[in-house]
């Protein structure tokens, strides 16, 4: 299964995708802003006349949105039983990537404007599969063929990191190992100052990878109520005081 965008929250899941209409939210960024739709020249707008007076415009408005066609986007939410934790399915030409980085980097650049109350953060999978090992080392080569196995590609820094909820088979230890060893040889470790992070999701029965950039540490992890709402800094006790 291509693209998975996962969202945590704080309230409940079924909740979160009703009143949070999220999928609605994640589709601005995969859509272009003047994009109209035309149904038998009834259009979105309805065009001002002064010789028709409101109450047959708001006629003509409900039967516009009544003709209106259900819009058929590439974002589709799937139901878990996990706490707190809701997919998203996205469908090509959309790269969960992208559209995760996209969502995020509108935050920080006006965290004054808050655009959700219940999402917490954003974590993309370009492929998923079965959590087992042969699932990982099949989804691995896909995903990080591109970024280290390409022809001509550069050495690179890369770092692993995995987050395992409600699954006991596969260890982080062990994760680590299998990734780095598909990684392969050419590219060293390093897990500060990386050009590439490898994120490894595991989820019960379920496994997803994705690579991202540098910027993931400065966009909060992709923590949206990070970006919103930081969390205050303790100062640091002085090391000379008594």
């Amino acid at each position: 299964m291509h693209g998975r965008a996962t969202r945590s929250s704080h309230r409940g899941d079924q909740d979160c995708m009703n009143h949070c209409r999220v999928p609605d939210s994640l589709d601005q960024f995969t859509t272009g802003p003047n994009s109209e739709e035309s149904i038998d020249g009834v259009t979105d707008t309805v065009a001002k006349d002064s010789s028709i007076d409101d109450i047959e415009k708001d006629i003509t408005s409900e039967i516009a949105d009544i003709r209106k066609p259900s819009k058929k986007t590439g974002i589709a939410a799937v139901w878990t039983d996990v706490p707190c934790l809701v997919f998203f399915r996205t469908s090509p030409p959309i790269d969960p990537v992208s559209l995760v980085q996209d969502v995020v980097r509108s935050a920080a650049k006006d965290p004054t404007k808050k655009r959700t109350r219940c999402t917490q953060r954003l974590t993309p999978s370009t492929l998923i599969g079965f959590a087992s090992e042969e699932g990982l080392d099949k989804v691995a080569r896909e995903v990080l063929a591109p970024h280290f196995h390409a022809e001509l590609a550069v050495p690179k820094k890369f770092a692993i990191r995995p987050n395992i909820r409600n699954h006991n088979i596969l260890k982080r230890d062990g994760v680590i190992k299998q990734v780095a060893s598909i990684v392969g040889p050419g590219h060293t470790v390093d897990l500060k100052n990386y050009d590439l992070l490898i994120l490894v999701d595991i989820m019960k029965n379920v496994c997803g990878l994705s690579v991202v950039g540098p910027e993931y540490e400065s966009l909060k992890r992709y923590n949206l109520q990070e970006i919103f709402e930081p969390t205050s800094q303790q100062p640091q006790p002085d090391a000379q005081a008594q």
